[in-house]
């Protein structure tokens, strides 16, 4: 019984500092600042605004030209014909929905663009966090946002920053 018991006790000693060595090698990242440093951040916005400057003027100009016919309908409402108005409205509101449809895609596929750039810089910020950790010998790294407090963390950030630029 007493050798069960010492065992029990050498186990949890055990257990206890290996504990407190992995706490010596976990590190802290700042994921969004280091996404916010970044100069290809500013590269890929201006990237994805020319790819989609052609489809963003285009419903300028559909927007600008359906106003224009609205506002002309609203001003000479009373002079207009009964049939000749039933026409124009018909064609506000087709137009209307075209325009919609077209706006509402080009969010689409604007979201859809940024989030794939936003993705790809996300990936290389974190094979440049495996990168540092594995170099400096760490097991953990945590995001410094999620993390409330940690006293004795290493912070990575500037390491990881210099890789990936």
């Amino acid at each position: 019984m007493k050798k069960l018991l010492c065992a029990s006790c050498l186990s949890l000693a055990l257990a206890v500092s290996t504990g407190t060595q992995a706490a010596d090698k976990i590190a802290v990242v700042n994921m969004s600042s280091i996404f916010q440093q970044l100069p290809q951040r500013a590269t890929v916005a201006k990237q994805l605004e020319n790819e989609f400057k052609g489809r963003a003027t285009e419903l300028q100009i559909q927007e600008r030209d359906l106003q224009t016919k609205m506002r002309r309908l609203q001003h000479n409402h009373s002079a207009i014909k009964a049939n000749e108005r039933s026409r124009m409205e018909k064609d506000i509101i087709s137009q209307r929905e075209a325009f919609s449809s077209k706006a509402q895609a080009f969010e689409e596929d604007n979201r859809r663009r940024q989030i794939e750039e936003r993705n790809k810089i996300m990936n290389r910020i974190q094979d440049a966090v495996r990168k540092v950790a594995r170099k400096q010998g760490y097991e953990v790294v945590i995001d410094a946002t999620a993390v409330a407090y940690a006293s004795n963390s290493k912070d990575i950030t500037a390491d990881v920053l210099k890789q990936v630029k």
